[in-house]
């Protein structure tokens, strides 16, 4: 029997579920890592150690952090695209005021005082959901990210599809950016167990689940 093609609104009601669930799935991933402290997430690790090392607020650097993965991107596509940065902006304050509520109430339950093994583990989880998240929204393709961008960027433009490389070469301004705040204050800030399972392994997890979490949503619309 000849397959029909999916009704649009369907269609377009089906992708929506899909963003739902990744934000959601993205928001608990952070928020476990952030709640256990354990090690940020790259690009959050260099935002917390530029902050110490200029004395501004964490807040801002994030935020600016975004603006200029936002610029990077819109080089790497070669075009303005308003629909991209828009949603990319979107994606920052929804997705940022989502870890702060779920962070907040991880901790009142008391997440942080477990034995360090467990915390560990759920550390690891959460960059396995993060991942998860990541995968899922990258083939909906609707708004993302900056970072995540760049990710899926660098891995259809530069890199034949490959998530581990991309992951790796997009990675690259954070630890610079580490490297750089290091050198002023002689210190490092929010590297754990965390940041160096995110580094070697976040790339690879997100090829994962693109082949066994919902292997039958593709990449849409990909503007690379």
């Amino acid at each position: 029997m000849e397959k029909r093609p999916l009704n649009k609104t369907y269609e377009m009601s089906l992708l929506l579920g899909y963003f739902i669930f990744s934000i959601l799935l993205n928001s608990l991933g952070n928020a476990l890592t952030v709640s256990l402290n354990l090690g940020s997430a790259l690009w959050t690790a260099a935002a917390v150690n530029v902050s110490h090392a200029l004395t501004i607020q964490l807040g801002l650097i994030l935020f600016v952090e975004g603006i200029l993965v936002i610029l990077l991107n819109l080089i790497l596509v070669g075009r303005i695209s308003f629909k991209r940065i828009i949603g990319n902006l979107l994606f920052m304050v929804s997705f940022s005021y989502l870890i702060g509520e779920i962070s907040e109430k991880l901790i009142f339950l008391g997440i942080d005082n477990l034995n360090l093994p467990l915390r560990v583990l759920l550390d690891c989880v959460g960059i396995v959901l993060i991942s998860t998240a990541i995968s899922i929204y990258q083939r909906v393709n609707l708004i993302m990210h900056p970072c995540d961008d760049l990710m899926q960027i660098l891995r259809f433009k530069f890199f034949k599809g490959n998530p581990s490389i991309a992951q790796l070469v997009s990675f690259i301004p954070p630890i610079i950016a580490i490297i750089f705040a290091m050198v002023i204050t002689g210190k490092i800030y929010a590297i754990n167990i965390g940041t160096l399972f995110a580094l070697f392994f976040q790339g690879a997890l997100v090829g994962v689940a693109d082949r066994t979490v919902f292997p039958t949503l593709k990449h849409h619309n990909l503007e690379v």
